[in-house]
C-alpha cells in the first residue's frame, strides 16, 4: 500500500475547545481513525493533578475548619477540579496559605517551578474574617485516573485524594464524505477536542497518534523483553506463605515431619533455620535439596 496522504487543519478554536479536520481518507479509515484517536485521547494521554492535601488543624477528610463556609470534603472535591500543567517524574509539593476573609482561588496555591495552573479563578473556598487555611500540597503526573486507595498513607491528617490525570475532557467525531477530483468514495473526518487548558487540542492529536505509532510498530518489530526470575522474599509472601506443607508438592515422609515439628506452612518454614531443620527426625541434607526444589517452583528463595 502507497503511502497516504492526507491534511490535517485546525479550522475553529475557541478557549479550549478545537475542531479538526483530518481529509481526504481512504473509505473506512475515517471511523478506523476516529475511533482510535478518541479512545487514546480519552485514556492515555500524561497529565498532572493534586493527589493529597494536608490541612493544619484538621485530621481527616470528614470534619470541618473554623471560618471556611465549605466543608473537607467540598474543599477536597474543589481541589480535584483544579488543573495543573506538570510533566516531571516525581512528586512536588505546593502550599496554599490565606488569611484574609474571601473567596480563595487555584491561584492563590504557591507553586513549584515547572508548574502551572490552567485555571487560577477557580473558587476552593470562601473564609469567614478572622479564618485562615494553611494547607501543604502534593502533586503527581500521571495519566488515567488513579483512586485515592492506592495512596493510603500513615501521616496523621494527609488526605489523598481521587486523581484525574487526563488533560482531554471531551471528544467526539464525525466522518462525511469528501471529493477528490471526479471521486466521492473519500472520507472526511472532523474531531472536536475539549482540553482542559493544560494542551494544545492539534498537539494533544499528535501525542496521541505517536502512542498508537509505538503500539504499532511492536507488532511490526516486536521487542522482546528479557525474562527475569523472580523470587518472593520471606517478608512479601502474600498468598504463599499461607500454603501448607502438603500443597507444595513434598513427598509424605518430608511434609509429615515437617507438620510434625511444628512446621505447617510455607511462611513458618522459610523463617526456619536450616541447622535446625536438618535434625528433624526423618528429615536430613537430601531433604532440604526436596523443599528448596518444591520452593522454587512457587518462586520463594530458601
Amino acid at each position: 500500500m502507497s503511502q497516504p496522504i492526507f491534511e490535517i487543519t485546525e479550522e475553529k478554536k475557541e478557549k479550549n475547545n478545537s475542531t479538526i479536520v483530518i481529509t481526504p481518507l481512504e473509505q473506512g479509515y475515517g471511523y478506523t481513525l476516529g475511533n482510535s484517536l478518541r479512545r487514546v485521547l480519552l485514556s492515555s494521554l500524561p497529565g498532572a493533578a493534586i493527589t493529597s492535601v494536608k490541612i493544619a488543624g484538621v485530621s481527616h477528610q470528614f470534619s470541618s475548619l473554623s471560618g471556611m463556609k465549605e466543608d473537607i470534603v467540598e474543599f477536597c472535591l474543589n481541589l480535584k477540579k483544579v488543573r495543573i500543567s506538570y510533566s516531571g517524574d516525581k512528586p512536588v509539593s505546593a502550599s496554599l496559605k490565606v488569611t484574609t476573609p474571601g473567596e480563595v482561588k487555584a491561584g492563590d496555591i504557591k507553586l513549584p517551578s515547572g508548574t502551572t495552573i490552567a485555571n487560577p479563578e477557580l473558587v476552593l473556598a470562601v473564609l469567614n474574617k478572622g479564618a485562615k487555611l494553611d494547607a501543604d500540597i502534593t502533586i503527581e503526573a500521571g495519566s488515567g485516573y488513579s483512586v485515592a486507595d492506592t495512596r493510603s498513607s500513615t501521616e496523621i491528617g494527609m488526605i489523598p485524594l481521587d486523581a484525574s490525570f487526563s488533560p482531554i475532557v471531551r471528544v467526539n467525531y464525525k466522518v462525511e464524505e469528501t471529493r477528490v477530483g471526479r471521486l466521492t468514495n473519500y472520507d472526511k473526518l472532523t474531531l472536536e477536542v475539549t482540553t482542559d487548558g493544560t494542551i494544545d487540542a492539534i498537539q494533544a492529536v499528535k501525542d496521541a497518534s505517536m502512542i498508537l505509532v509505538n503500539y504499532f510498530n511492536q507488532i511490526v518489530s516486536p521487542v522482546v523483553r528479557e525474562a527475569k526470575e523472580e523470587t518472593v522474599t520471606t517478608s512479601d509472601l502474600g498468598l504463599v506463605g499461607r500454603l501448607s506443607v502438603e500443597e507444595i508438592g513434598l513427598p509424605t515422609r518430608v511434609a509429615n515431619a515437617l507438620s510434625k515439628a511444628g512446621y505447617e506452612t510455607v511462611d513458618a518454614l522459610v523463617k526456619a533455620d536450616k541447622n535446625v531443620l536438618v535434625k528433624v527426625r526423618n528429615l536430613g541434607e537430601k531433604s532440604l535439596k526436596i523443599i528448596a526444589a518444591a520452593l522454587g517452583e512457587k518462586g520463594v528463595s530458601f
